[in-house]
């Protein structure tokens, strides 16, 4: 398994998202300032509403830059199967349901990629099930809380 290759999936996946949402905040921009928003009376509110609408995606364009670059510079780190897991780790979960994969990362915890033949939802360890996952290692069980509440699942890899 490479490593860098999934980074870089996933610094090209934010990198993309990046540049959808930087293009929507300037057309936004360009809206709220253009003339034809001009408020012709104090209940005319267009202008304002384009401006927060363009603040807002100011800044998850940024806040997508930054994840992108904290994964273009996350170093690629391999796994013993008795090694404790930590920020890096591919992890393979199985349950009854079937199995599904989770990439401990630093940034964008729901965010879902496909990587080859392996399709995985990045987590952070802020997260209910990445504080259950830091520091467990394969043959370990966790618990998922919410909706899935109380189904467990064996943790049976980590790359």
């Amino acid at each position: 398994m490479d490593k860098k290759s999934l980074l870089e999936a996933i610094a090209a996946h934010f990198e993309k998202e990046y540049n959808t949402v930087h293009k929507a905040a300037l057309a936004t921009y360009e809206a709220a300032t253009h003339e034809e928003n001009r408020a012709e009376n104090k209940y005319d509110t267009r202008g304002l509403e384009a401006s927060y609408l363009a603040e807002s995606q100011s800044k998850r364009a940024q806040e997508l830059k930054l994840a992108m670059q904290r994964y273009r510079d996350l170093k690629p780190v391999h796994f013993d199967e008795d090694e404790p897991i930590r920020q890096g780790a591919l992890i393979t979960l199985s349950s009854d349901k079937g199995d599904v994969v989770y990439f401990l990362g630093p940034v964008g915890g729901g965010t879902q990629i496909t990587w080859g033949d392996t399709v995985f939802t990045i987590i952070t360890g802020a997260s209910p099930l990445g504080r259950q996952l830091v520091d467990s290692e394969v043959g370990d069980v966790v618990t998922l809380h919410g909706a899935a509440a109380g189904r467990e699942l064996e943790i049976i890899a980590v790359l």
